[in-house]
C-alpha cells in the first residue's frame, strides 16, 4: 500500500481569522474554560524541563559591537511559545512572538505574531495564521473566565488602565459573563488611546452607559466590582510597575491582572484569595529568571514566586483556576472577599482558541491553501 505524502496547509491573514470567528468574545471563553480543564487533568505540554514554561526569548545586550543588532528597549521580544493540547482539540503549534513598544512610532501594533498549528503525530502543518487577534482574544477572554467563577454576580463597574487592545478584548470578557456591566473608569496615557476606546466602547458596547475618564489607579480601582490592569512598560525596577493598594479596594471586588502589576503590603496578606492561571507556569518562569523574578516578568504571579521564596507566602495560599473550574476548590465564597487572578498567558491557550478557529475556517471554505510538497525530496 502506498502512502499518501502530500502536505496541504492554509493560510489564514487577519480578515480570514475574523471570517472565521476570531473575534467571538463568548465562544473564546467557553473554549479557554475548556482548556483549563485539560491543564487540571494534566493533558497538555508546553516547553521546558516541567512541561510548563511560556516559551523561549530572545533577549538583547545593552551595547553590542554589531550596530545592527536591536536594542533591549521596552517590551523588545522575539519568542517562540510552543504547546501540545489534548482532549477535543489534540493539536499542537507555536506562536512567534515579536514585539517592540516603539512600533506604536511606525503605525504598527506593539507585537506582530503569526501561528503554525500543527499535526501532533506527524507535525506536519495544518494552518500558518495570522495570530495578533488570536492572541489579543484569548488573553482577553482568560479574565472572563476567571470573573465567571470568582467575580459578584451583580457587578456593574469596571476600573480599567490602559485603553488599547489588552484592555478592549479584558472588557469584552467581562461583559460576556457580567451582563450587568454598565459603568467604566478608564486611565489611560494619551487622548488618542482614550478616544479611539471610547468610539470603540460605544459601538460595540451601548449598555455600558457611563464611562467615566479618570486621571489616577486610585480612581480606577476605587468602588469597582473587576479590576484590570493591562498597560505594558518598561521592567526592571516594580517600583514603577502600577500599584493596587489595600485601601482602594472594595470588598467583594474582582480583579484579574494580565500585565504589569505591584501590590502593597495589605494587599499580599493572607485574606486577599490569589489566584494563578497555571501554578506550574510561574514555578516555571521563576527557575528560568534571575531573582527577583518580579524585576524581569512584571505580571503578579511572578511576585508570588519572590514571595514563596521569601517566605512571605505558602503554596497553599496560591489556588489554581482549573482546580476551581473542575469544582475541586470552591469559587466565590462570599459577597465581601477580594479575589486577585494572574494573567501569564501561555501557549496552550493559542493551540485551544488557534484550532477552533482552524477548524471553522476548514467548515467554510475561508483561507488559502498552500503546498508544502507532494512527494518530499528527503525523507
Amino acid at each position: 500500500m502506498s502512502n499518501n505524502t502530500k502536505i496541504d496547509f492554509i493560510y489564514l491573514s487577519e480578515q480570514d481569522m475574523i471570517r472565521a470567528g476570531v473575534t467571538d468574545m463568548a465562544g473564546c471563553v467557553d473554549t479557554m474554560e475548556e482548556m483549563f480543564g485539560l491543564l487540571y487533568e494534566g493533558d497538555y505540554r508546553m516547553a521546558g524541563p516541567n512541561n510548563d514554561s511560556h516559551g523561549a526569548m530572545v533577549t538583547f545586550p545593552e551595547s553590542s559591537p554589531f550596530p545592527k543588532m536591536p536594542k533591549p528597549t521596552a517590551d523588545r521580544r522575539l519568542m517562540a511559545m510552543p504547546a501540545y493540547l489534548g482532549g477535543n482539540f489534540c493539536t499542537a503549534g507555536v506562536k512567534w512572538y515579536g514585539s517592540n513598544i516603539a512600533n506604536r512610532d511606525k503605525g504598527l501594533p506593539r507585537s506582530i505574531l503569526m501561528f503554525t498549528l500543527n499535526d501532533p503525530d506527524t507535525g506536519a502543518p495544518l494552518a500558518h495564521m495570522s495570530a495578533n487577534l488570536l492572541s489579543a482574544y484569548r488573553t482577553g477572554a482568560i479574565p472572563g473566565v476567571g470573573a465567571r467563577h470568582l467575580a459578584r454576580k451583580d457587578s456593574r463597574v469596571v476600573g480599567l488602565l490602559g485603553p488599547g487592545v489588552m484592555g478592549k478584548t479584558t472588557l469584552a470578557a467581562f461583559v460576556a459573563v457580567c451582563p450587568l456591566i454598565d459603568t467604566i473608569k478608564i486611565k489611560g496615557r494619551g487622548q488618542k488611546s482614550l478616544d479611539d476606546f471610547i468610539s470603540w466602547l460605544k459601538e460595540a458596547y451601548p449598555q455600558i452607559v457611563n464611562i467615566h475618564v479618570v486621571d489616577t489607579l486610585e480612581e480606577v480601582v476605587r468602588d469597582s466590582d473587576l479590576v484590570t490592569y493591562c498597560s505594558s512598560g518598561a521592567t526592571g525596577d516594580p517600583q514603577t510597575y502600577p500599584v493596587v493598594k489595600r485601601e482602594w479596594v472594595k470588598p467583594g471586588a474582582f480583579m484579574a491582572m494580565p500585565a504589569s502589576c505591584r501590590l502593597d503590603d495589605g494587599m499580599e496578606q493572607a485574606d486577599i484569595r490569589k489566584v494563578l492561571d497555571n501554578t506550574g507556569l510561574y514555578h516555571a518562569w521563576f527557575e528560568e529568571l534571575p531573582k527577583p523574578a518580579h524585576n524581569c516578568v512584571p505580571v503578579i504571579g511572578v511576585r508570588f514566586m519572590d514571595m514563596l521564596a521569601e517566605g512571605k507566602l505558602t503554596e497553599e495560599e496560591l489556588e489554581d483556576i482549573g482546580k476551581i473550574i473542575a469544582g475541586d476548590a470552591p469559587g466565590r465564597k462570599n459577597d465581601e472577599e477580594i479575589i486577585i487572578m494572574s494573567v501569564g498567558g501561555m501557549p496552550v491557550e493559542d493551540v485551544a482558541w488557534g484550532t477552533v478557529v482552524y477548524r471553522n475556517a476548514l467548515e467554510k471554505g475561508i483561507g488559502v491553501k498552500l503546498n508544502l510538497w507532494e512527494t518530499p525530496v528527503l525523507s
